[in-house]
C-alpha cells in the first residue's frame, strides 16, 4: 500500500518525527513524506511515533487508493492540527460543533473480516459482484433484479457497524494476526464466550433494521424491489436457535434499543449514512462503472414515526405460500420465491468471493476497476462435452446411415431451440429422449448439463446408458446422490472427493440434491452453478404429486424461465401432464415440442377386475405369470406379498424401495441385468412397486399393473417391448378392484385410499372413465394410446379431475413447506464426527428414522421362521452405512408399532433413551425414541427377537404391528409388517 505522511509538528518534536519517518519513507517536501509499505510496517511507525510523541506532535497518515483518491487513516499526537479529513485545514471549525462520536467514526478504520477488509470496499465489491452475476446469467431480460442485487450487496454487512461486532472483530484480528483466517460457509459472527445471540442481535438483522431508515425507493426503479432486497440482506446468513425467537421488525430494535439506548441507535443510523456515502464515494471514483445506485438521493435518519410500525412488520418470510384455491395465486407466489432464490444465491456468491480476498486484493480490484474477473471466476466452463456429443450423434449416423429415425430427432433438438425460455420434450417411451437431450445441448454450446431426475434408480439407469459405448465413454459422468458420488472417468470409477460435487461434464442427481441449494443455507452457492448449467429435468412428471416438490421444482423452472432464450432448460417426460404444465409452469403449449414414437409394435389393453380381499390365482397381480413378465403394482407391500406366494413355483425377482442399501443396489443391478435390452433373462419375472415405471430402460413381452392414474399406466406401458421387438400384439392388463367400477367415483377400497392420499384417485378414475368410452378393441400402436392421453387432456372431463387434484396437491405442499421447509438455522455449537452419521429429523420426502429389525425366514404366508437374528449389524465404532435401514416416521406411528416399543423397548436396551421415563407417560416415550433414532446407534425396533421376547420380556406372542426383514426361498424380500404376512 502506498502512504503519504503529513508533519505538523513543533519544537523538539519535528526533529524526532523526521527521524522515524526518514527511515520508513522518502521526504517529497519539508514536511511531506511518501512510501510503499506493508500494514504491520505501517503499524511500526505508528507505534514508534507515538513512542517519541509530545504535546507538539502532530503526524497524519492517508492511504492513497487511486490517483484521484486517498483515504485518511490516523493521527498520532494533536488532532487539532487536523480536519476531520486529515488535513491541513484553511477554514478552522470549533471542536464543540463536531460530534465525538462522529469524529470516531472518520478517524477509525471500520473492517469488514479479519482479513482486515475496508467495510466500505467490501459492501461495494460485494454489490457489485453479485449486479454482474445476475446480468451475466439473465442478460437484460432481468436490470430491475440486478439493480437489487447491488443495492442488496451494498447493505448486506452494514449491521457490522454495530459496537458489539467491532468490538469483537478488533479482537480477533488481534488473535489472528498471523494467520489466515479461512471465510465460513455462513460468514462470519460475534463468537465470544459471554456474548448470546439471545440478547443482541446478529448483523445481518442489524442490516435489515438500518435499511428501514433509508428511503430506498428514491436509488430504485421499482419500490417493489425493496421486499426482495429485505429479503436478500435478511436470508444472506441462516438464523441462530433463540429461546426468544424474533419475528417482527420490532424484535430486532427491542434488543438493540436494550444495548445501546435510543442515543445509541441514533449514531448508529448516523453512522451508517456515513457509510454508504463512503461506498458512494468508491462507486463514483470505480472505472468502467455497469450498475450504481444514486444512494444520496436517500433520505438515511432515525426517525420516530418509522420506528412506531415496526410491530406491524414481519421480519422477511422465508418462503412465500399461502392456501389458495386459484392457480394465479400460486404462480404469484413461485414466481417471487424464484427471485428471491435468485437474488440472495448471487448476494452470497459474491460475498463468499469477497470475502475470500486478501484486503490488498479487494483493494487492487476495485482500484484497477476489475471486480468482473472475479465474476469470469465463477462462471467460466470448459470442457469437452459438445465434442464428445458431436462423436456419439456421428456415431449413431455410420450406425444407422440415412435413418429416419436420426433425422427425426434432430429435427426435434433444433425445434427445442426456437422456445422463448424453458422447452419441453414430449415423446413416447423408446423414442429416444436422451439423444435428443443430447443434441440439444450440443447445439445450444453445453459445457456443463445438469441432468435432474425425481428418484435415485432413474439416476442409475441414466447414469448405466451415458457410459455406454453408443453415447459418452470418455465424458466425465458423474452421479450425485445421497447414496451415490462417483465419476466414471474415461471408463475409470473414482469417488467424488468431498466439495468437489457437481464437478462431472454431465451430473445425474435428484431433486432432492439441487432443492436444497433453494431450502437450506448449505451449499447457497450452488444454485449459481445451477442457473449457469445446461438443465435437464427427466421425469418431471413424477414431482407433480408430490407434496412441496410440485412448489419448489416450479420455483426452479421460474427462475430459468426469467432468463429467457439463455435458459437452457428442458423438460422430458412422455407423460408431462398438461395441466400442470400450463397453470403452475406457465410454459405455453407452442413450447411443447413432441416426438412420435418409432415403436410399431401392437398392444392390446385389458381390464381385468378384481376383488380385493381375495389374494388367489384369480388376482391378477397375484397369479403365476408367464416368462419375460412384468407386474408393477402401487405399493411395495402387494409386489412382496405376491412374490411370496409365487416363490416357489416361479422363477421372478421383486424390487422396491424396502431394502437396506446394499441389498437395494444388488438387487437393482440384477433386475438391470435381466431385463435390459439384450440381457441376460436370468429372470423370467420382476415383481415391482412403482420404483420402475419410469426411464428405467428395461423391457418385457408381457406387463400387468394396477388401477393408476394416466401418467403411470403410460409410463408403466413403456416397459412393455420398450425396443419395439415383439412380432406379437403385446398384452398390456390393467388391474381394477372390483369396488371402484361400482363406487361412481367415490373413494372406496384400499387402492382408492391409496390414490387419494397422493391426490391422483380423481385424475385416475376420471382417466379409467375416458378409456372405457373411447377405447376401441382393435389393437393399437403407441402413437395411438398417446394421442388418448393428449384427448384426455382437452376433454372437459379429464380437465377438471386433473385440476381439482393438482389444487389440493398444492395446498398439500403448502402445509408441509410451512412445517418442512423450515427457516435456514444456524447451529451455534460444533458439529462432531459422529453428528455427521445422522439423518434430518425432518425431510420433504417423508420424516424417517434408523429402525431395527428381526429376520424372517419365509416359505410361504404360513410358512415361515422367525430368526434370533437382527437384519441390521453393525459395531458401535464402525457403522456401516450401506447396511442401515430407515423408515418412515408416519408408517411407524400408522402402523402401532411406537405403541407397543415405547411400553417395552427399556427391557430390552438398557442404554435405550426412553429409560428412567415413567411407564404411564407414553407420549414421551415415544417422543425421546423418535429424537434419538435420527442416530443409528439409537434404531427404533420394529421388532424383537424370540430370545428377547421371552427372556427380557417373559412373552411369546409375536406383536402384530411388528416389522420383519424378509428372507425368501431365493432372494431378500425386504421389510414387511407381520399383519401383511398373516392376513
Amino acid at each position: 500500500m502506498m502512504v503519504t505522511f503529513v508533519s505538523q509538528c513543533e519544537k523538539n518534536a519535528l526533529k524526532k518525527t523526521r527521524r522515524v519517518l526518514d527511515a520508513f519513507a522518502n521526504r517529497i517536501g519539508d514536511n511531506t513524506w511518501q512510501t510503499i509499505i506493508t500494514e504491520d510496517g505501517l503499524l511500526t511507525v505508528k507505534k514508534m511515533l507515538r513512542q517519541t510523541a509530545s504535546k507538539s506532535t502532530a503526524v497524519s497518515c492517508h492511504w492513497i487508493r487511486s490517483r484521484s483518491r486517498s483515504q485518511f487513516l490516523w493521527v498520532v499526537g494533536n488532532r487539532l492540527k487536523f480536519n476531520i479529513e486529515g488535513v491541513v485545514p484553511v477554514n478552522y471549525t470549533s471542536v464543540n460543533a463536531i460530534k465525538m462520536d462522529e469524529t470516531k467514526m472518520m478517524t477509525e478504520i471500520v473492517y469488514a473480516n479479519t482479513q482486515k477488509q475496508l467495510l466500505s470496499e467490501h459492501l461495494f465489491g460485494v454489490g457489485y459482484v453479485a449486479a454482474l452475476l445476475v446480468e451475466h446469467l439473465f442478460g437484460s431480460n432481468q436490470s430491475g433484479l440486478k439493480q437489487a442485487a447491488f443495492v442488496s450487496g451494498c447493505l448486506h454487512d452494514l449491521g457490522k457497524l454495530d459496537p458489539e461486532y467491532r468490538t469483537w472483530l478488533d479482537k480477533a484480528i488481534h488473535k489472528n494476526k498471523k494467520q489466515v483466517v479461512e471465510p465460513q460457509e455462513d460468514g462470519l459472527h460475534i463468537d465470544a464466550a459471554k456474548f448470546s445471540f439471545e440478547k443482541h442481535p446478529r448483523h445481518n438483522e442489524i442490516s435489515l433494521w438500518l435499511s428501514q431508515f433509508i428511503t430506498l425507493e428514491a436509488a430504485l426503479p421499482n419500490k417493489k424491489l425493496i421486499e426482495f432486497i429485505e429479503h436478500a440482506v435478511y436470508w444472506h446468513h441462516a438464523k441462530p436457535i433463540r429461546k426468544d425467537e424474533y419475528v417482527k421488525i420490532n424484535d430486532v430494535h427491542r434488543k438493540l434499543n436494550a444495548a445501546y439506548k435510543e442515543k445509541g441507535l441514533q449514531e448508529l443510523v448516523e453512522h451508517s449514512k456515513l457509510m454508504m456515502n463512503a461506498v458512494m464515494g468508491i462507486q463514483n471514483n470505480y472505472s468502467n462503472l455497469a450498475v450504481s445506485a444514486d444512494f444520496a438521493r436517500c433520505s438515511i435518519k432515525y426517525d420516530e414515526d418509522i420506528i412506531s410500525g415496526f410491530r406491524k412488520i414481519d421480519l422477511p418470510h422465508y418462503k412465500q405460500y399461502e392456501l389458495e384455491e386459484s392457480f394465479k395465486s400460486y404462480i404469484d407466489d413461485i414466481n417471487f420465491n424464484a427471485k428471491a432464490n435468485i437474488l440472495r444465491a448471487c448476494v452470497i456468491s459474491a460475498d463468499h468471493q469477497i470475502s475470500a480476498l486478501s484486503a490488498q486484493k479487494l483493494t487492487s480490484y476495485i482500484e484497477t476497476g476489475t471486480l468482473d474477473l472475479l465474476v469470469e471466476n465463477i462462471l467460466q466452463k470448459e470442457s469437452d462435452l459438445i465434442q464428445h456429443i458431436q462423436q456419439c450423434l456421428v456415431g449413431f449416423e455410420e450406425k444407422y446411415p440415412n435413418s429416419g429415425r436420426n433425422q427425426e430427432q434432430t429435427v426435434i433438438a433444433k425445434a427445442l431451440l426456437d422456445v422463448e425460455d424453458v422447452a419441453v420434450l414430449n415423446g413416447p417411451a423408446g423414442c429416444g429422449k436422451t439423444k435428443i437431450a443430447l443434441e440439444w445441448a450440443k447445439l445450444s454450446d453445453a459445457k456443463k448439463i445438469i441432468w435432474i431426475c425425481p428418484r435415485v434408480q432413474v439416476c442409475e439407469g441414466l447414469y448405466q446408458d451415458l457410459i455406454n459405448d453408443d453415447y459418452l465413454p470418455h465424458s466425465k459422468i458423474e452421479i450425485c446422490t445421497g447414496e451415490f458420488k462417483h465419476i466414471n472417468n474415461q471408463g475409470e470409477v473414482e469417488p467424488t472427493p468431498m466439495g468437489q460435487e457437481f464437478s462431472g461434464d454431465i451430473v445425474l442427481t435428484t431433486i432432492d440434491q439441487v432443492i436444497n441449494s433453494i431450502t437450506t443455507h448449505t451449499n447457497v452457492t450452488a444454485f449459481v452453478d445451477f442457473l449457469n448449467s445446461h438443465i435437464v429435468f427427466d421425469e418431471f412428471h413424477e414431482y407433480i404429486p408430490m407434496p412441496a416438490f410440485n412448489l419448489l421444482f416450479a420455483e426452479l423452472v421460474q427462475a430459468q424461465k426469467l432468463m429467457g432464450q439463455k435458459a437452457n432448460t428442458l423438460l422430458v417426460s412422455a407423460t408431462p401432464n398438461y395441466s400442470f404444465v400450463e397453470n403452475v409452469l406457465s410454459i405455453d403449449s407452442q413450447d411443447i415440442k413432441s416426438i412420435k414414437s418409432f415403436n410399431s409394435s401392437k398392444y392390446c389393453i385389458n381390464f381385468e377386475l378384481f376383488d380385493e380381499a381375495e389374494k388367489t390365482q384369480e388376482h391378477p397381480l397375484f397369479k403365476a405369470q408367464l416368462p419375460n413378465s412384468i407386474v408393477i403394482s402401487n405399493t411395495a407391500t402387494t409386489a412382496q406379498q405376491a412374490f411370496i406366494h409365487n416363490q416357489e413355483n416361479e422363477n421372478a425377482i421383486v424390487f422396491h424401495g424396502k431394502f437396506k442399501a446394499k441389498d437395494k443396489q444388488a438387487i437393482f443391478n440384477k433386475v438391470y441385468e435381466s431385463f435390459k435390452e439384450n440381457g441376460s433373462k436370468e429372470f423370467d419375472v420382476l415383481r415391482s412397486g412403482p420404483i420402475v415405471q419410469a426411464a428405467l430402460n428395461i423391457t418385457c413381452t408381457q406387463m400387468t399393473s394396477e388401477f393408476t392414474l394416466a401418467e403411470n399406466f403410460l409410463q408403466r406401458l413403456g416397459r412393455l417391448d420398450r425396443f419395439g421387438k415383439s412380432k406379437q400384439v403385446n398384452q398390456y392388463t390393467v388391474a381394477i378392484p372390483k369396488v371402484i367400477p361400482e363406487s361412481n367415483g367415490k373413494v372406496k377400497g384400499n387402492c382408492a385410499r391409496f390414490l387419494n392420499s397422493t391426490y391422483a384417485y380423481r385424475s385416475a378414475y376420471a382417466w379409467y372413465e375416458f378409456l372405457q368410452n373411447n377405447l376401441v378393441q382393435e389393437p393399437l400402436t403407441i402413437n395411438e394410446i398417446y394421442q388418448f392421453y393428449q384427448n384426455f387432456y382437452t376433454s372437459s372431463q379429464g380437465q377438471d379431475a386433473v385440476e381439482q387434484d393438482l389444487i389440493c396437491a398444492l395446498k398439500e405442499s403448502v402445509k408441509v413447506i410451512a412445517a418442512k421447509v423450515h427457516d435456514p438455522l444456524r447451529y451455534t455449537k460444533k458439529v462432531k464426527a459422529s453428528d455427521k452419521k445422522k439423518i434430518k429429523k425432518s425431510s420433504l420426502r417423508g420424516d424417517s428414522r434408523f429402525v431395527q429389525m428381526v429376520v424372517m425366514n419365509i416359505e410361504s404366508m404360513s410358512n415361515y421362521l422367525i430368526t434370533n437374528d437382527y437384519a441390521i449389524d453393525w459395531q458401535e465404532s464402525d457403522i456401516d452405512f450401506s447396511n442401515c435401514y430407515t423408515e418412515s416416521l408416519n408408517l411407524l406411528r400408522e402402523t402401532g408399532v411406537m405403541d407397543y416399543v415405547a411400553k417395552k423397548h427399556h427391557q430390552i436396551d438398557e442404554t435405550s433413551p426412553s429409560n428412567g421415563i415413567p411407564k404411564t407417560k407414553v407420549g414421551l416415550r415415544k417422543q425421546v425414541l423418535e429424537g434419538a433414532a435420527v442416530d443409528p446407534q439409537h434404531p427404533i425396533y420394529l421388532s424383537y427377537t424370540p430370545s428377547d421376547l421371552l427372556t427380557k420380556l417373559g412373552e411369546d406372542k409375536v406383536e402384530e404391528s411388528a416389522v420383519y426383514y424378509l428372507k425368501g426361498i431365493k432372494q431378500i424380500i425386504g421389510a414387511m409388517p407381520f399383519n401383511k404376512i398373516t392376513q
